[in-house]
């Protein structure tokens, strides 16, 4: 069975094919994150007009890449959010018109979950439940995963999502936009290595996160100094980065050993983090991360997880629109 999966719930029109839930035919990817650069942050109506701009063409190209037309398509899945309602709407207004138009069943899909299923593309599945992590620019959430649509929500970002942490800190530091690249680059030339330098947020009898306060302990430490070396820059990143990816550690190992669980399955831009695997890899548990092409958003992971969907639910018919939070999706299924 082959999926097109169509992903557009942020900066990136991506398109793919999928076979089998697994197997990847073509991923389309076309950003518009260098159109954002100058603003430090992502402007929806800039992202939604770039969708607009080039879905067609990354639509073409992912069926071209796939060697496939229309009719060799199955299912179309698209995500239905989190995300940027202007986004969200022209995925699904194409997939809407693709499906109508060439008579194919339509699935919906959640992007928080695609991102925890997008390490299947890369191997098996691990057994039911898991541990589900996803860490990205727009969330932090942490979750027990029962099957492809059934999940409990353990924890969540209180404030920041621990992207949007690296971003405000390389906003302070001056280091432009996306900080998660170029701060963890940074990390790795600091000299002097201090892991206490910022506080780690610790929330009792929870399994949430938070990230607001170091934010805020890293522009304080600025903000009392005329002038940062490149080297103290260095130091700051460091010890930001140690302090932001170390207080994952904690609800985690707290939800590892309540629930006995020693699965776990990580994803989102974050995920490609190499001192987060490092510290992950200290856990001792089972563990299952995508490869770097599928940590970021994309549409393979979308139509991948729409084919288990298709197959336990079958076809969504028309009557749905986007929705912006996870919040608001969970009182759309409970």
């Amino acid at each position: 069975m082959k999926v097109l999966g169509i992903e557009t719930s942020c900066d990136e029109t991506a398109i793919a094919v999928v076979e089998d839930g697994r197997k990847v035919l073509s991923t389309i990817v076309a950003s518009s994150l260098a159109l954002h650069k100058q603003y430090g942050g992502i402007v929806p109506e800039i992202a939604t007009r770039h969708h607009v701009e080039v879905i067609l063409a990354v639509l073409d190209k992912a069926l071209k890449d796939a060697s496939s037309g229309f009719h060799d398509i199955d299912v179309i899945a698209v995500t239905q959010g989190p995300g940027l309602i202007g986004s969200l709407m022209i995925g699904i207004t194409l997939a809407k018109s693709l499906a109508m138009t060439i008579g194919k069943p339509i699935v919906t899909v959640d992007h928080i979950l695609a991102h925890i299923f997008a390490c299947s593309l890369d191997g098996g599945l691990p057994q039911f439940p898991f541990l589900g992590l996803v860490v990205s620019g727009g969330h932090t959430s942490l979750f027990i995963v029962y099957g492809f649509q059934k999940f409990k929500l353990l924890g969540r970002t209180r404030d920041d999502a621990l992207g949007e942490a690296y971003d405000k800190v390389a906003k302070i530091l001056g280091l432009g936009f996306p900080g998660g690249p170029v701060i963890e680059n940074m990390a790795l030339q600091a000299i002097r290595r201090d892991k206490n330098m910022f506080p780690i947020a610790k929330i009792k009898h929870s399994f949430d996160f938070s990230y607001s306060g170091l934010k805020t302990a890293v522009l304080y430490y600025v903000k009392e100094r005329d002038t940062l070396s490149s080297q103290e820059v260095n130091e700051i990143c460091y010890s930001f980065q140690e302090s932001a990816l170390y207080s994952l550690i904690p609800p985690l190992k707290n939800a590892i050993s309540e629930f006995g669980l020693k699965r776990l399955v990580v994803g989102g831009g974050v995920a490609v983090n190499r001192r987060l695997r490092e510290l992950l890899q200290e856990l001792g548990v089972e563990l299952h991360l995508p490869s770097f092409r599928y940590c970021m958003d994309n549409a393979a992971m979308v139509a991948g997880l729409g084919y288990w969907v298709y197959n336990e639910n079958g076809d969504a018919g028309f009557q749905f629109g986007p929705y912006s939070t996870f919040e608001e999706r969970w009182s759309l299924v409970h």
